[in-house]
């Protein structure tokens, strides 16, 4: 008697138009961290505009993913999944590599680019597991608890500015605090702030 052949899965065929937008947002969020390193290399300013840039551009597909699993009223579990790996990488890690890039490489920013980052991920895992209990009656969320991972992009848009300006590496602004022998670059408390604001209890009306 012949066994039956187990049902191959394809990843692929479980994919909804929305989650390849959602991709989109992982691979500009990849793009970020190689313009970082690149710019860590050669030290010409363009790529970290175009690091910045395609946070921007991760933004983008951020937000049309989520519009386009509305209008076509398919979402999956795996989407929701997708998403969040993805905006780890595009507005967490990647903000925080470029802060490094421009300049944040104390011990100190070290540490808190990671508090930014971790903050980030936990915000991202609590929202995905509470995300039903915060919904109404019709199944949708009517509010976030802390601020969305993708206000990052104000700190983004600050260290694209201080680029534009020159204010990178030594010329950052507020200068450098040694404190017990390391460094502390003032301006990545932006991060630490950022960070703190994504866990906490804050209630943010969802658009």
């Amino acid at each position: 008697m012949s066994m039956p052949r187990p049902k191959r899965f394809s990843m692929i065929r479980e994919f909804h138009l929305a989650d390849w937008f959602t991709l989109g947002n992982a691979v500009c969020g990849v793009g970020a961290l190689f313009s970082s390193m690149s710019y860590l290399e050669t030290h010409n300013v363009l790529h970290l505009y175009f690091a910045c840039g395609l946070v921007l551009a991760a933004l983008v597909f951020d937000v049309l993913d989520g519009r386009i699993a509305r209008w076509r009223q398919k979402s999956s579990a795996m989407g929701r999944e997708l998403d969040s790996l993805a905006d780890v990488i595009s507005f967490g890690v990647a903000p925080a590599v470029i802060a490094y890039g421009c300049g944040m490489q104390g011990l100190y920013d070290r540490i808190v680019l990671a508090y930014f980052v971790a903050c980030g991920v936990s915000r991202l895992a609590r929202y995905n597991v509470t995300a039903e209990q915060l919904s109404g009656d019709d199944g949708k969320v009517r509010y976030f608890e802390g601020t969305p991972i993708p206000t990052s992009i104000v700190l983004v848009a600050v260290l694209a500015l201080a680029a534009w300006q020159g204010a990178v590496r030594d010329q950052l602004w507020g200068g450098a605090v040694v404190l017990g022998g390391f460094t502390l670059h003032p301006l990545v408390l932006l991060f630490a702030l950022s960070g703190s604001l994504m866990i906490s209890r804050l209630r943010i009306p969802k658009l």
